[in-house]
């Protein structure tokens, strides 16, 4: 998630309850929408078919849900994976939600146990595992995300312009040949790329981190390097890759989209209250048009200040427009995260929302009721 102004805020407002129940009354469900508790870890599958994700029996679905993070982080300074509880009963609260799907930051370094991280390698990779199978007993896909990447000896504690290639190759290749066999992940290939140009994305460059007085040059890993890196394996998982300035910016996606042998690439599309295509004129310019024609996940969303009339509006956006979304952030920390400086979703483990969360509660119930 890109960096968030922090301010106090106001609670939730009336009006767009109101609008929340409107929508979740009129809307036409056209687009399955799977049951957390309908389906078993071993029945689960998701693909890309046409301009849709496909379940296990072939009906077009989306995938609503929440961001889990934590794993991105905590393992870099400390003996854990998680910062919270990542047992059934943790889970179950997300699932209580009516959510389908949780994307899961991760960390390139953890994964890889590189670079005198304190929980990695073979410890790391094994915790992830066992989660992605709790998330699945639950029936719920699992997007896994490299959301921290850094090249060479730097540690990943913060995001980088883009992935690097000096290791973001060799952990898409690590990961894929872990979970090929599995049929309801899918991979989102870097988290929040701002790098400038779109050849860059595709291909790769010469990019510059510089941050807290911290200036390095370093070579990227493009997105065709990302996805022949996964297909190297034999995996044919569905691939989500977000665009431009922090996954806001699609307006070239298609242009540049990478060659899949599989044809199974995803726009992942990242929209909060205050970056630029934060409003329907920017969605229905391009982020509709590529609703048409290949499936769009919102891989993040949310807004600051303890409020959700943003996440209200781009949700009944996102519903009429077969759009996936995932709301930003099931993590409940002790340090000060919360919805006036996060945004979080959660006041604790047990789903309890704050008032920036309750919209996504409320909506998502709205709908799994007028699914019946």
């Amino acid at each position: 998630m890109q960096g968030v102004p922090r301010r106090s805020g106001a609670g939730p407002i009336e009006v767009a309850r109101l609008r929340r129940v409107v929508a979740a009354v009129t809307f036409s469900l056209t687009i399955f929408i799977s049951s957390s508790s309908g389906a078993s870890a071993s029945t689960l599958s998701i693909q890309v078919q046409g301009n849709h994700l496909v379940n296990e029996d072939g009906q077009a679905i989306r995938l609503l849900g929440v961001d889990r993070s934590g794993a991105e982080y905590m393992c870099v300074t400390n003996h854990q994976v998680f910062d919270g509880p990542s047992n059934p009963t943790s889970v179950r609260a997300m699932a209580s939600w009516h959510i389908n799907a949780v994307r899961l930051p991760l960390n390139e370094d953890c994964w890889l146990g590189i670079n005198g991280v304190a929980t990695g390698g073979a410890a790391y990779r094994s915790q992830i595992i066992r989660y992605v199978r709790t998330l699945e007993a639950e029936g719920l896909y699992v997007i896994l995300d490299l959301h921290w990447a850094a090249p060479g000896a730097n540690q990943p504690t913060s995001q980088w312009p883009m992935a690097d290639a000096d290791h973001a190759p060799t952990f898409w290749r690590s990961m894929a040949a872990t979970f090929k066999s599995n049929h309801a992940v899918l991979f989102d290939l870097f988290n929040e790329p701002y790098i400038t140009t779109w050849p860059c994305w595709l291909s790769g460059c010469q990019a510059t981190y510089d941050d807290n007085g911290t200036t390095v040059t370093y070579q990227t890993a493009g997105m065709q390097q990302l996805v022949n890196a996964v297909r190297s394996t034999g995996a044919t998982t569905p691939l989500m890759l977000g665009g431009l300035s922090w996954a806001n910016d699609e307006s070239s996606w298609r242009h540049y989209e990478p060659r899949d042998p599989e044809h199974q690439l995803v726009v992942s599309f990242h929209t909060y209250n205050w970056n630029g295509c934060d409003n329907p004129t920017c969605w229905n310019s391009t982020i509709a048009p590529l609703a048409t024609v290949v499936p769009v996940v919102t891989g993040e969303f949310g807004e600051n200040g303890c409020t959700d009339t943003y996440d209200d509006g781009y949700m009944s956006w996102a519903d009429r427009h077969g759009v996936s979304y995932l709301g930003w952030a099931w993590d409940a920390t002790d340090e000060g995260w919360n919805c006036a400086s996060g945004p979080s979703l959660i006041d604790d483990y047990g789903g309890k929302p704050t008032a920036y969360g309750v919209g996504l509660k409320e909506h998502l119930a709205q709908l799994a009721a007028a699914s019946g």
